[in-house]
């Protein structure tokens, strides 16, 4: 993996631990060469990966919609800031640009971007790795859910094995790189998204 798109809250949360492993995660993406792509803000646990990386003297790219620039106060010291014009357009830049993804604590946005790239997954789409870094159980809920959605039926068991799951840095950029994504049959294709 050359890079990998991180989504995660543009807030601390209440947990210090949240920034904690963002930085280290930064910080382990700069020292295996693999750039980071983010949302391109400098404050939250968006600002702290980004910060990680670029003191391990690594590369950042921050992909940020213009009406975002002051609201999320755009992170100037990055190695490239992309403007776009939409989420959307940000979304999408952000998954062009990176051989995997990975969700750190955050709220209804991090969850939109994850579950998207999921489903693009399960479309078959992509092949890309999608990991959950559970950072003190943060997402112990969420995968409940995702299980319950299996045993409901709304979910196959292969499609919640899409989701790589780890409570560490280490282990999660591990199991990324070993990941072989499942055959999916591929019924829609990237010009019909």
């Amino acid at each position: 993996m050359k890079s990998i798109t991180v989504f995660c809250g543009s807030s601390l949360g209440t947990d210090k631990a949240f920034e904690k492993e963002a930085i280290l995660l930064g910080e382990t993406l700069a020292k295996q060469n693999i750039g980071l792509v983010y949302g391109g803000a400098k404050v939250g646990v968006m600002g702290a990966v980004a910060d990680g990386v670029l003191q391990a003297k690594g590369k950042v790219i921050g992909i940020i919609p213009q009406f975002l620039r002051t609201k999320e106060v755009a992170h100037e010291n990055l190695t490239e800031l992309i403007m776009v014009k939409t989420m959307h357009e940000r979304k999408t830049k952000m998954y062009e640009l990176s051989d995997g993804i990975i969700a750190l604590p955050g709220g209804y946005g991090t969850m939109e971007e994850l579950f998207e790239m999921l489903t693009w997954a399960q479309l078959g789409l992509h092949q890309k790795p999608i990991g959950l870094l559970n950072t003190n159980g943060f997402y112990n809920d969420l995968i409940r859910l995702i299980e319950n959605m299996v045993d409901k039926g709304f979910l196959k068991q292969i499609n919640l094995e899409m989701l790589i799951v780890s409570d560490t840095v280490n282990d999660l950029l591990i199991k990324m790189k070993n990941y072989k994504a499942p055959t999916v049959q591929k019924w829609i294709t990237n010009e019909t998204t």
